[in-house]
């Protein structure tokens, strides 16, 4: 009995050290959209994501989180709104800033926006680059996946100056290469890394790089060059990422993309107007090329809700009407 009782308090325990600090949270983005685009027009509301996640601390050294999506696969459309998925499931050791160990299924360390939160990252989507080389509606054809994949990576801050902030970030990672929820199909793996340094408060300037292969698919090499300063609840930001790799549909196995965005406060940390040019060119070729011109602006109404507007003139150069328009409205909430 004194062994059940001893047992049950270890358990007990054990289980209160896995549970510190445990937060529940989420978010929504309810979006409207309308496009005039030629023989394709149209308009409707919808679901942009919807999630919720927990996460807590463990042995003060370890953190950990869980990631639900509620309104199915946003970058399949033959799969839009019919699962419910796991996005992030991940641990990290964290007892030394230059050197944390993280483990699971979560965001690829490939680009600044990559990691961004959706609401933060400040536009009606991520960007074109983003979005068809960091794994969303990646160029290989794999399963939508975020920009996620299954793990393992080391990180680290180091280098501090006279006021303690460190001056320089290192992230790498061996991963499946699948995307989500996927077991790795070719036994080769995924590897995936960048740097920056941060030479003054609120700067970045980091390079990436990426080399692995899909099955059925073949080799993908990529790199990214990033560049972002936010002060003062100002953003600026700009990635240029290049492909090689995955030849199926195109003349080239090539592909690159460049974005360019600024965030300006009216009213700090309230009201602001953005900018962004967004252009990708599939195959590296211009005759495909397509590129987005966007302005808006967002108001929030309080730290947990915010609305937001959006006009962007699209210029598609494979499509024989290549001008067309957009209008995009989001509702974002935080709970």
């Amino acid at each position: 009995m004194a062994a059940l009782m001893m047992g049950a308090a270890m358990s007990t325990q054990a289980q209160s050290e896995w549970f510190q600090n445990v937060k529940f949270s989420g978010y929504g983005m309810v979006q409207y959209q309308a496009s005039d685009q030629d023989g394709a027009e149209n308009n409707g509301f919808n679901l942009r994501l919807v999630r919720m996640a927990l996460e807590g601390r463990a042995h003060q050294d370890f953190y950990w989180k869980v990631q639900m999506q509620i309104n199915g696969n946003t970058y399949d459309p033959d799969k839009a709104k019919t699962d419910i998925r796991l996005v992030d499931l991940f641990g990290e050791w964290q007892k030394y800033e230059f050197f944390k160990v993280k483990a699971g299924q979560f965001k690829r360390p490939f680009t600044f926006e990559n990691p961004m939160h959706p609401i933060t990252q400040g536009f009606m989507s991520y960007s074109q680059n983003v979005s068809k080389l960091a794994g969303f509606s990646d160029r290989t054809g794999e399963q939508g996946s975020n920009g996620r994949d299954l793990g393992v990576q080391l990180q680290g801050d180091f280098l501090k100056d006279a006021s303690g902030r460190n001056l320089l970030h290192y992230q790498v990672g061996v991963f499946n290469g699948e995307g989500i929820n996927q077991k790795d199909k070719d036994n080769r793996k995924d590897i995936i890394g960048g740097m920056w340094v941060m030479p003054v408060k609120g700067m970045r300037i980091g390079a990436f790089g990426w080399t692995g292969s899909r099955a059925g698919v073949g080799e993908k090499n990529r790199y990214a060059l990033s560049g972002e300063y936010t002060q003062d609840d100002w953003t600026f930001r700009t990635e240029y990422i290049h492909s090689q790799g995955w030849n199926s549909n195109f003349t080239s196995d090539k592909a690159d993309g460049i974005y360019a965005l600024c965030i300006a406060p009216i009213q700090k940390n309230k009201f602001h107007v953005k900018a962004r040019y967004d252009l990708y060119r599939e195959a590296k070729e211009w005759g495909r090329a397509k590129t987005f011109y966007e302005v808006g602006a967002d108001y929030m109404f309080t730290k947990n809700l915010q609305i937001n507007l959006e006009y962007a003139r699209v210029n598609d150069r494979s499509l024989e009407k290549s001008d067309y328009n957009m209008v995009d409205v989001e509702l974002d909430f935080r709970f």
